[in-house]
């Protein structure tokens, strides 16, 4: 049997029970598969994280699809200092007498990545600190990101870079008008053929407020 097949309907959150949480604020009827770790970030109404995944220091919109090995937030080294070691801020490691560096941390919580609503990040994409990714946007797989994403933006390589818009830029100014992500779930359901559809001018002409 698939584990497709075995995995329980997602009726509300799905967390696995090897998934370590820390000060993690998780939405509903979200998805978070084995062996990843979520620390002092937040993951928005069904959105899901595959295997395998890191998050720290992060805030993650709503119906984000972010597969396996993805890494966000990924901590930086304090290049500015004579050493990179972490015996600089958790010389307690090495010395019971020494005091952890609890300013170097509180910096390190607050450069946070900030995903938008509806992004797909691809496996094994890293996101360094402090980057903000816009709703709607694609990070390709083995990404290494940066710099920010604006909404709706594909990005790619190592470091990441624009390969192509998913849309024209009035169409995606359109679909956050819209902000179809804020919809009651219900009514996402309701309107389930007009999201099956390829035709985005359409979808945007039946519910753009602006008309």
């Amino acid at each position: 049997m698939s584990e497709a097949q075995t995995r329980p309907k997602l009726a509300e959150t799905h967390i696995d029970p090897d998934v370590s949480l820390r000060e993690a604020t998780i939405g509903r009827c979200c998805e978070i598969l084995r062996g990843t770790a979520v620390e002092y970030a937040t993951l928005g109404d069904y959105s899901y994280l595959g295997p395998n995944c890191t998050v720290a220091d992060a805030e993650i919109g709503r119906f984000c699809a972010i597969a396996a090995s993805v890494r966000i937030g990924a901590p930086n080294h304090p290049i500015d200092r004579p050493s990179l070691h972490r015996f600089t801020y958790c010389p307690e490691y090495y010395d019971a007498d020494a005091q952890r560096d609890q300013a170097f941390f509180r910096d390190r919580r607050d450069d946070r990545v900030r995903i938008g609503h509806d992004v797909w990040i691809g496996h094994a994409v890293t996101v360094l600190p402090g980057v903000s990714v816009g709703d709607g946007a694609v990070l390709a797989a083995g990404a290494v990101v940066t710099r920010d994403v604006p909404p709706f933006t594909v990005v790619g390589g190592v470091p990441a870079r624009p390969i192509r818009e998913r849309f024209p830029p009035a169409i995606a100014a359109r679909l956050q008008r819209i902000a179809w992500w804020n919809w009651p779930f219900e009514l996402i359901m309701q309107r389930l053929p007009d999201f099956q559809s390829n035709d985005i001018e359409a979808f945007c002409d039946r519910w753009d407020p602006a008309g």
